[in-house]
């Protein structure tokens, strides 16, 4: 395919309104308060590249793809943002982003998890945080986004042991001193969820922990019935160090917020059956629960400890203390709505991993374990939002991920995306006039990126990147054009329509 221009694509964006009716958006910009923010995403392993440069040492995840969990993929040099930042934020600027959401690589900044800053780390991130301050664009940072230093992994086992706590404290601690005066929004970890199950039950994603009969491919080390609860317990209580160093140490200064983010599907039961309505609060109480229960109210659903019994990690009062109101807002990943589906036989098994002690299964529309591309027709925003609502007494809220998966490839006419977006924005819209306190809303992601489940065979971004180019050069899709003309404010009337060529 021959890539089209920036300035074809203007022509093809706005020249022939005719034919594409699916695209006209009736949400606005201005519909959302003006103090809401607006944004787009990414996370360092999956777009800065430079592995090895600069005195970056690996992580968690660089060993997981180093040792074939990709079929030999990496992020060595992904979108190689490290050193293409500056023409990455002008891209944001260009398409009025007012938010960007990234994070900085632990390995990068503390390469031995501990002790010594590294320089020219330092003074990465500084020059990216200057460069998004200076384009009028929000910073929000993760400190941790599933890139554990290796060196604390080999060490003392990384998120299985307490001795985390203190090095996961000590490390925020640098970035709170060092960019705090531009930043004000923090998240400590991103997906804890997604994070522990992947990582500690099925092995699908690192540290590739799992032990028969659940993992999903095969893993050199782990238990999957007890160390996705221990990990999940040490996470929160790291959080929690994290909340309490900041609030302590740095709020009355910096006067900004932290938070903690999960994945989180919209869920259904897949029948009015009494049990299928038990088992989609089950997948709630599993799923989101497990970590903000704890940040709410101190202690882990009742559920849980019901069904995991001895194996899930109980907090000491002091801990329950400690934990309960450790949270300035909770950001989520949101992605799909989902059918329950209530499978209590699995609580008479002998071993059990959380799967099997939450008792449920997701059901798909297309009867498949994840789709090609997300469905449009469900919207599970403002049943999420309103969930946390009604059950956690209406905390702030950002969404941190929302976007369409396609094909990686080099089609620049993402009509699918667009369509994703405006059903979402719209969603949301619904959820902020009902009075969801929900600050923020970021598409994943900006540019095409290294994914966590498939590396480069699906793609999010708005932005696509020719990784057969040397330059690595980006090409916005039609989606980024869209996306730019929602945040400026511009909007096309009811009669309008797009067509969109495959090529000019």
């Amino acid at each position: 395919m021959t890539i089209p221009t920036n300035h074809q694509l203007r022509r093809i964006f706005t020249a022939v309104m005719l034919v594409f009716p699916v695209l006209v958006f009736g949400v606005r910009r201005t519909d959302f308060p003006d103090t809401f923010v607006f944004g787009s995403g990414s996370s360092a392993y999956q777009v800065e590249g430079a592995a090895s440069e600069d005195g970056r040492t690996p992580s968690i995840w660089d060993t997981f793809a180093d040792a074939g969990g990709y079929g030999g993929a990496t992020a060595d040099v992904s979108c190689d943002a490290y050193h293409k930042y500056k023409e990455d934020v002008k891209l944001m600027a260009d398409t009025g982003l007012e938010g960007y959401r990234f994070s900085i690589s632990w390995s990068r900044l503390i390469p031995n998890g501990r002790g010594s800053v590294n320089p020219k780390g330092l003074q990465y991130y500084n020059n990216l945080i200057d460069e998004i301050v200076r384009h009028g664009i929000q910073p929000h940072v993760t400190l941790c986004h599933s890139d554990l230093p290796q060196v604390l992994e080999n060490e003392y086992g990384g998120w299985m042991s307490r001795k985390i706590i203190d090095d996961f404290t000590a490390y925020a601690d640098v970035c709170f001193k060092e960019f705090g005066d531009r930043v004000l929004h923090w998240t400590t970890l991103n997906e804890v969820n997604v994070f522990t199950l992947g990582g500690y039950d099925n092995g699908m994603s690192p540290p590739n922990h799992c032990s028969p009969p659940f993992g999903m491919r095969p893993c050199p080390i782990g238990n999957s019935s007890t160390e996705p609860y221990i990990a999940g317990h040490n996470l929160l209580l790291a959080h929690s160090a994290v909340v309490r160093l900041y609030r302590r140490k740095y709020k009355s200064t910096q006067h900004g917020f932290v938070g903690l983010n999960l994945f989180a599907f919209w869920s259904l039961p897949y029948t009015n059956k009494t049990a299928d309505v038990i088992a989609a609060q089950r997948a709630n109480d599993f799923y989101l629960g497990w970590f903000v229960n704890p940040l709410i109210f101190g202690d882990y659903p009742d559920i849980m400890k019901k069904n995991a019994g001895s194996r899930l990690p109980k907090f000491t009062r002091r801990e329950s203390k400690q934990v309960k109101g450790a949270i300035d807002f909770i950001a989520l990943n949101h992605y799909m709505t989902v059918r329950v589906k209530d499978s209590s036989n699995s609580l008479e098994n002998d071993i059990r991993d959380f799967t099997a002690d939450s008792a449920f299964e997701f059901i798909l529309k297309n009867g498949g374990t994840l789709p090609g591309q997300y469905s449009v027709t469900e919207p599970g925003l403002q049943g999420v939002l309103e969930y946390f609502k009604q059950a956690y007494g209406n905390p702030p809220m950002y969404i941190h991920e929302n976007g369409q998966m396609t094909p990686r490839n080099a089609t620049l006419n993402d009509t699918t995306r667009i369509e994703y977006l405006q059903a979402y924005i719209g969603n949301l819209l619904d959820a902020v006039r009902n009075g969801s306190n929900v600050k923020g809303y970021f598409t994943w992601s900006f540019l095409d990126c290294f994914e966590l489940f498939n590396a480069y065979e699906s793609a999010f971004g708005l932005y696509y990147v020719d990784l057969n180019d040397k330059e690595l050069t980006r090409y916005p899709k039609v989606s980024a054009h869209w996306y730019s003309n929602f945040l400026k404010g511009k909007s096309y009337k009811h009669s309008d329509k797009l067509l969109l060529h495959s090529s000019q």
